[in-house]
C-alpha cells in the first residue's frame, strides 16, 4: 500500500514556526545560508525532497559558508561535552585505545594546521581506525581537493541529521 500523505515527522517539521524550524536546521548544520535555503523551500512533500534540497544548498555554499558549517563540528575524538549528537556520531572513537586517541589528537592538530579547520568526516558507523586512516590519507590533499571532500562529507552528515529530525516521532 502506497501512501501519498507526508510522513508525520516531516509534517511536524513543515509546520514548525519559522524560528523553531531555523533552530532545528541549525542543529543539523551550522551554516546559516544552508538553513535559510532549506527553510525557504518548505513545505516538503517527502523526506527525499528535503534531502535533495539539502544537497542543492550544500553545493551552493561559499567558502565562508563552509567555514561556518565546519565551525559547528568538534574535532574527531573530542565530541562537544553535553552534545549527544556529536557523541553518537563519533561513537567509533569512544572505545579507542589511548594510543589511538593520542594519535588522532596529533593528526587533528596537523590537519588543522595544514588546512585551517577541523578534520571533517561523516563519522557515523566508522571505527576509530577508519577515521585515523582517512585523516592520514587526506592530509596530503591540496586545499582545493580537501575543500570539496569536506563539502561532500558535510552533505552526508546533514542527510543523517535531517533524517533524525524528520523521521523520529
Amino acid at each position: 500500500m502506497t501512501s501519498t500523505s507526508t510522513p508525520p515527522g516531516l509534517a511536524r517539521f513543515n509546520a514548525l514556526e519559522e524560528h523553531a524550524a531555523l533552530t532545528a536546521l541549525h542543529e543539523a548544520c551550522a551554516s546559516t545560508a544552508w538553513a535559510k535555503r532549506l527553510l525557504a523551500a518548505r513545505p516538503y512533500a517527502t523526506s527525499e525532497d528535503l534531502y535533495a534540497a539539502s544537497d542543492a544548498a550544500m553545493a551552493e555554499l561559499t567558502a565562508a559558508d563552509l567555514d561556518e558549517a565546519m565551525a559547528g563540528h568538534p574535532p574527531i575524538g573530542r565530541p562537544k561535552p553535553g552534545d549527544p549528537t556529536s557523541a553518537r556520531e563519533q561513537r567509533g572513537m569512544a572505545g579507542a585505545s589511548d594510543a589511538l586517541k593520542a594519535e588522532m589528537l596529533e593528526l587533528n592538530l596537523a590537519y588543522q594546521e595544514r588546512f585551517g579547520h577541523v578534520f571533517l568526516i561523516c563519522a557515523t558507523g566508522r571505527t576509530g581506525e577508519q577515521m585515523r586512516d582517512a585523516v592520514r590519507e587526506r592530509i596530503g590533499n591540496t586545499p582545493e581537493r580537501e575543500r570539496e571532500i569536506v563539502r561532500t562529507e558535510l552533505g552526508k552528515i546533514n542527510r543523517i541529521r535531517l533524517a533524525r529530525l524528520v523521521e523520529e516521532d
